[in-house]
């Protein structure tokens, strides 16, 4: 993709998170892995579901300003992304939003660790809650970087969800997946709480991951150990 396909792209999961409800006004921020010292990402400020290209700014590994037009700046929590492509080499994009369901979990310092549906153990394993931190300072990166050897997805305590993965559309439909099962979970705890999947199943679906070809960090990989 060309640098512009990829800024096309990013607008238009602007708009996904936003007409999903995932980001109100200006919440929310993205960014994709161009090459070892060149980074896209969506500005500060603005709503990310009426963005077009010229709103994206390009950043280098230490979130200094390369290409940003007049008017626009990088995300203030830049650096929570920085620190995941420094963890994780295979990461080419990263997405932070705040969807209602998981944000709940978060905002009432719960993870996401039953084990319920199967596409979700296989694709997400679980959903761990990292401690809080204060927006755009080093404390939400260092709280992040206890997961990322074997999580694409973690909550932030009273905050959001933060997901990556090997493309910008994956990092996307992870945050996808997570939403789908708060809200799985959240509705299954009001109908009297969820009945989950035996131990002996769970680890069935863990082996399972390489006939699917799933790549990224999952849980499974700790049993390699």
């Amino acid at each position: 993709m060309t640098e512009l396909e990829i800024k096309e792209q990013m607008c238009e999961v602007g708009r996904r998170v936003y007409n999903k409800g995932m980001v109100a006004a200006n919440d929310g921020n993205f960014s994709v892995k161009l090459n070892d010292h060149e980074f896209l990402c969506t500005p500060t400020g603005v709503s990310k579901g009426f963005m077009t290209p010229e709103f994206i700014c390009k950043v280098d590994e230490n979130a200094n300003v390369l290409e940003a037009n007049e008017g626009f700046r990088p995300s203030s929590e830049i650096k929570m992304h920085m620190r995941v492509y420094k963890e994780r080499p295979d990461v080419k994009s990263v997405v932070h939003a705040h969807p209602m369901y998981a944000t709940s979990f978060a905002c009432c310092g719960m993870g996401l660790t039953e084990k319920i549906m199967p596409e979700a153990v296989l694709s997400l394993g679980e959903v761990p809650l990292a401690k809080y931190g204060t927006p755009s300072t080093d404390e939400i990166p260092d709280a992040v970087a206890e997961y990322l050897d074997y999580y694409d997805a973690v909550l932030l305590e009273n905050h959001g969800a933060l997901t990556y993965s090997d493309s910008l559309m994956n990092a996307y439909f992870k945050m996808e997946s997570l939403e789908f099962y708060a809200r799985l979970l959240y509705q299954a705890k009001m109908l009297g709480g969820p009945k989950e999947l035996p131990e002996e199943q769970v680890l069935r679906l863990y082996s399972m991951r390489s006939q699917y070809g799933l790549t990224g960090r999952h849980p499974a990989d700790k049993l390699k150990k």
